[in-house]
Parts: C-alpha cells; sequence; structure tokens
C-alpha cells in the first residue's frame, strides 16, 4: 500500500512536469493534465487522501497504455471536472475542442436526477449511446475506482455506500460487455472487480 501510494505521488509529479512518458507527444494530454490539476486543487482522494488528480490521471495512464490518442486519454484525464468542479462543457470545448468536450459530458452523471441509483443508470444509458470512446472512459474510470474500492475492502467491511458503488461497477460492467464484448479493458475491469468481491467476502 505505501508503495502504490509512493508510485502515485512520483507518477503525478512526474506528470505535472510534463516528464511523465504518456504525455510526451499528447499535447492536449499535457494540457488537460494541467487544467485538472488546477481545477482539483484541494480536492483529495477519499480512499488515502492523496490529491484527488491522482484518479484521473490513473484514468489517462490506463487509456494511454491501452493505445488509445490523444482526445481519448486527455478526455480521461478530464472526465471528472465538470461533475466535480466549476469546469463547464463550453470551457472543455474552447480549450481542448469538441471531441474531448463529447466525451466528457458522455461520462459525467446529471446532477439534476436526486436518486443515486437512477442517476448511475442514466449514467450507464448515456454512455452506452456514446459510442466506443465513451465506453473505453468509462471502462478505466472504473477500473481505477474499483481498484481504489479494494483497498477499502482489505482494509474494513465496505458499508452502504460503497456496496452501492460496487452494485454500479457490476452492471458497468455487464453494460461494457454488450457494448465492447471483448475489449481488453473490459478483461481487466472484469478481474478487478473479482479481486474486489473477494476482498468483499473476506470481510
Amino acid at each position: 500500500m505505501e508503495n502504490e501510494d509512493a508510485m502515485d505521488s512520483a507518477m503525478l509529479e512526474s506528470a505535472r512536469r510534463g516528464e511523465a512518458g504518456f504525455v510526451q507527444g499528447l499535447p492536449r494530454t499535457r494540457a488537460a493534465l494541467a487544467f485538472a490539476d488546477e481545477r482539483h486543487a484541494g480536492q483529495q482522494r477519499e480512499i488515502d487522501g492523496a490529491p484527488f488528480v491522482t484518479h484521473p490521471l490513473e484514468v489517462a495512464c490506463i487509456l494511454h497504455e491501452a493505445g488509445y490518442g490523444d482526445d481519448v486519454v486527455a478526455a480521461g484525464v478530464l472526465h471528472d471536472v465538470v461533475e466535480d468542479t466549476t469546469a463547464e462543457r463550453a470551457d472543455l470545448e474552447e480549450r481542448f475542442g469538441p471531441e474531448v468536450a463529447r466525451l466528457v459530458a458522455a461520462v459525467t452523471e446529471d446532477p439534476q436526477i436526486a436518486d443515486p441509483a437512477e442517476r448511475k443508470a442514466a449514467l450507464r444509458l448515456q454512455v452506452a449511446q456514446a459510442g466506443e470512446s465513451a465506453a473505453v472512459v468509462f471502462a478505466a474510470d472504473k477500473i481505477s475506482k474499483a481498484r481504489e474500492l479494494t483497498q477499502l475492502a482489505q482494509r474494513e467491511q465496505l458499508d452502504k455506500e460503497a456496496r452501492l458503488r460496487l452494485d454500479h461497477y457490476r452492471e458497468s460492467l455487464a453494460m461494457l460487455e454488450e457494448l465492447i464484448p471483448g475489449h481488453p479493458l473490459v478483461t481487466r475491469l472484469r478481474a478487478e472487480l473479482a479481486e474486489l468481491e473477494a476482498s468483499a467476502v473476506r470481510h
């Protein structure tokens, strides 16, 4: 756990300086990281108190490792800025272009839906209707989030809220298996959820 935290911290600092391997040759992603770092400033990752931007950075790394290009990786970096900061879709369209803005909008929850389960269901439908590029950003996000929840499950029993998140991840996997069957990120998500469920059972 400590080694993972140290690696996350080193990766974040390297990316902030523009030295991380995955931002080389991806100018939009590099600009997106600076934007996300600024907008998420002061926010912390729930699982361990690390800077929140560590999460979108991990999502971007997953997408880059899967072979996606600048727009998709940049959307991975920015996927939470509309949902969790004061940034708006128009800001993203102006700075990063219509495709990045479209992808971020596709993976952003509708805050007008009050019921959490209904909001998550609407999000899954929204992603399914937005095409493969949106689906892989969504998948990479869920891979990262499942890893975080596994860390929690290894320490303590999951509470009701955490179990609702697990249910959403299961439903997300089912949706992705229909939408992009056999995709490597779907396979990775399935493996992460298996580890998460095993950890949850042990507690």
